[in-house]
């Protein structure tokens, strides 16, 4: 059923028979209820029939909740696009693929995603305020899929227990169902979805869902997870003192999730073991600035929309930085203990953290806290604040704290305003400790605009979060212009053509840096881009800093110009990547870089490889040089749950390589078994121990829920 403005509402089945769990969609109630569907494009026709029909049904039970999809297609099944089978990667978006978004509270900003490709491959994620994306969720649910004459078959079955709602009977949820028929470059949806939020994101756009209704979802009651892990390891480490070799270290630890409510969730964790993680990827850092490393930890990746403080990122603080809990100085630090409470309230998000990390190598005891809460209001804003506290041995020891207030709203459907306003403390900084930044985005498909104003104190330092500039005031701002070519330029689908200024400067009025960019793209109707960028930079260094081993760059004020071409082939290829060149001046030199990132070869649906390459070679009044990073990752997908990944990596700057070998067996669902290789060698000519480290590791965790 739809209303005037063509938005659906979809009821759910209750089913009286049990569900034969295969994926053939051969029950009767997939005869005798009817479906629904007649989707519409996102992209390339926006606002047009599919090309191909969709039906589809939502059905549940009173543990399960099952979603089911008939994708027919007029294409033969040898020209689709389904060549991934791993969980979770960046390749299975741009597979056939049927999904669906599930807002559970019904408050039109926050949902929950999952979809499959027809070899069964899945992926989830969860979107907080239409913004923030977690990749990294990961609930228990399952998928099956099968193929008819004329198109494939999908079923998910997504047990209640892994989803979070409000409790009561006669549930309303808002539902998306999106299509990606992709060997047509074709992206439908339930519920129209316009062309300014079309693509990948457009299923996260959770104010356009359709609305579910007739569900009935059991209590929270008795909702207890319990997850006890046993790990092996086997270390050698020839840098420390004294050397280790051929250590053997087994070790055991446990975490435990227990629903408070349908909406509220407490999660325990001891001796928290992160071994199965895999190495971060070295990069190329040729900034006076630190680099943000991702969080791939699982503990911090559940629920982390939550404490999401403004839009961090680039220039921006972090206030709450999960990587400073557990890594010092490129080293682990154990987490002995912590716990977690996150879920919602009502119209209140909330957000508790606190973990202690035990005493290594003369380090003591360590306490975090992070308190983060963020209330709804309006149809599509929030207004939040957000605490952190970190303390160094015992009472009396060394404290510091962050503490700040954002707020976010969002007008109509394509205009963001939000700011912030935050502090730090901390006995031995007593300079201007403040931080705080407005904004103003709008996110037309034609027209884009964007302006901020950014501050940060010279003394601004939260120790539970990450600063990469101080003492500074940024001005900034952004046009874009993108029209959707109709005749001329048929094989394009949209052109872009931008302008983006920002300005720093010191705390007496003195200009530190400045970036002036013009850039221009082309978007192909093949998933293919080209983009084409020139940047006037101007530095004003106060100190020297080093881009390599023995060259510095002098104190002084620097203007330089440079180039960046690149072209980025579609993920659908069996080819794909990014090939990109730089050139032009660089402070008082010249540099000149050539990246290959993004590469994937796919050799089949279970092989694949992805080489990628950073070469650099500048020519400096104080020398040349060349930096280079390369690594090729390798994955084998033996089932779509077991599979296995080597990471080789080598980069010039400490001419060090390294490999990761993971192999990951879900061998029931949330049950896990892992084998892990890492080692690190120095490659220099005079090198004392070439072997840096090595571990082996085995580990298995048990999945019991009650």
């Amino acid at each position: 059923m739809r209303d005037a403005q063509g938005r659906a509402t979809v009821r759910a089945i209750r089913l009286t028979a049990p569900l034969k769990f295969d994926g053939a969609l051969d029950d009767a109630v997939y005869t005798s209820e009817q479906a629904f569907g007649d989707f519409t494009q996102s992209v390339p026709d926006t606002g047009q029939p599919s090309t191909q029909r969709t039906e589809a049904w939502i059905l549940f039970d009173r543990t399960t909740l099952y979603i089911s999809g008939r994708c027919y297609d007029s294409t033969p099944a040898a020209n689709w696009v389904a060549n991934e089978m791993r969980r979770d990667t960046a390749q299975l978006r741009q597979n056939e693929t049927f999904g669906v978004m599930l807002d559970t509270f019904h408050d039109r900003r926050n949902g929950l995603i999952f979809y499959a490709n027809p070899l069964g491959a899945r992926a989830d994620f969860s979107v907080t305020d239409e913004s923030i994306s977690n990749p990294d969720w990961n609930p228990v649910w399952d998928v099956r899929t099968a193929r008819f004459d004329g198109g494939w078959t999908i079923e998910m079955a997504i047990p209640f227990k892994s989803i979070r709602y409000q409790p009561g009977a006669e549930q309303v949820w808002g539902i998306q169902v999106r299509r990606v028929i992709r060997h047509r470059n074709e992206w439908t949806h339930l519920n129209p979805v316009p062309a300014a939020n079309a693509g990948s994101n457009g299923i996260s756009q959770i104010s356009l869902a359709a609305t579910l209704v007739g569900l009935d979802v059991p209590s929270a009651s008795r909702n207890i997870e319990v997850k006890p892990y046993a790990i092996s390891r086997v270390t050698t480490d020839n840098l420390r003192t004294p050397r280790v070799a051929n250590d053997v270290e087994p070790d055991a630890g446990l975490d435990v999730r227990y629903g408070l409510s349908a909406n509220l969730t407490a999660d325990f964790t001891y001796n928290t073991d992160f071994a199965q993680v895999e190495v971060d990827e070295q990069q190329v850092n040729l900034t006076r600035f630190n680099l943000l490393f991702p969080e791939k930890r699982e503990f911090f990746l559940e629920g982390r929309g939550i404490f999401e403080f403004a839009r961090s990122g680039g220039d921006v603080p972090v206030l709450f930085y999960s990587r400073r809990i557990g890594l010092n100085n490129g080293g682990v630090t154990p987490i002995r203990l912590g716990g977690r409470l996150t879920g919602k309230v009502g119209p209140l998000g909330i957000g508790l953290m606190n973990l202690e990390t035990g005493e290594t190598d003369g380090s003591p005891p360590t306490n975090f806290t992070v308190l983060r809460v963020k209330r709804d209001i309006l149809r599509r804003s929030s207004v939040g604040a957000i605490l952190t506290n970190r303390s160094v041995g015992s009472a009396g020891g060394r404290q510091n704290q962050a503490y700040g207030a954002d707020a976010a709203f969002s007008f109509f459907r394509n205009l963001d305003v939000g700011a912030y306003v935050a502090g730090t403390r901390a006995p031995e900084r007593q300079g201007d400790a403040t931080s705080y930044q407005g904004r103003v985005d709008y996110s037309g498909d034609r027209y884009g605009l964007s302006m901020d104003r950014l501050h940060v104190g010279v003394d601004f330092n939260p120790d539970v979060g990450f600063v990469r500039r101080v003492a500074f005031d940024r001005d900034s701002g952004s046009f874009r212009f993108s029209p959707r070519p109709t005749r001329r330029f048929r094989a394009v689908r949209k052109f872009t053509y931008q302008a983006d200024a920002s300005r720093h400067v010191n705390p007496d009025g003195v200009r530190e840096s400045s970036l002036v960019t013009g850039a221009m793209s082309a978007e192909f109707q093949k998933g293919d881009t080209f983009d084409l960028r020139v940047n006037r930079n101007f530095e004003r260094l106060v100190r020297p800093f080093s881009v390599a081993r023995g060259v510095l760059i002098a104190p002084g004020n620097y203007g330089f110009t440079d180039a960046r071409i690149a072209y980025t082939f579609g993920l659908q290829r069996p080819v794909s990547g990014t090939v990109s060149l730089r050139q032009g001046a660089f402070y008082d030199g010249n540099l000149t870089t050539l990246t290959v990132s993004a590469v994937r070869l796919g050799l089949g649906r279970r092989l694949s490889f992805e080489p990628s390459l950073s070469l650099n070679h500048g020519e400096l009044p104080a020398g040349a040089f060349t930096t280079t990073v390369g690594r090729v990752r390798g994955d084998i997908a033996f089932t779509t749950r077991m599979f296995a990944t080597g990471l080789v990596q080598y980069g010039s700057a400490d001419r060090g390589l390294s490999s990761n070998l993971r192999f990951r067996w879900e061998y029931r669902p949330g049950s896990e078994f892992f084998a892990v290789y890492t080692d690190e060698r120095d490659l220099a000519p005079r090198a004392l121990q070439p072997l840096k480290n090595r571990a082996f590791v085995l580990k298995i965790n048990r999945l019991l829920r009650f």
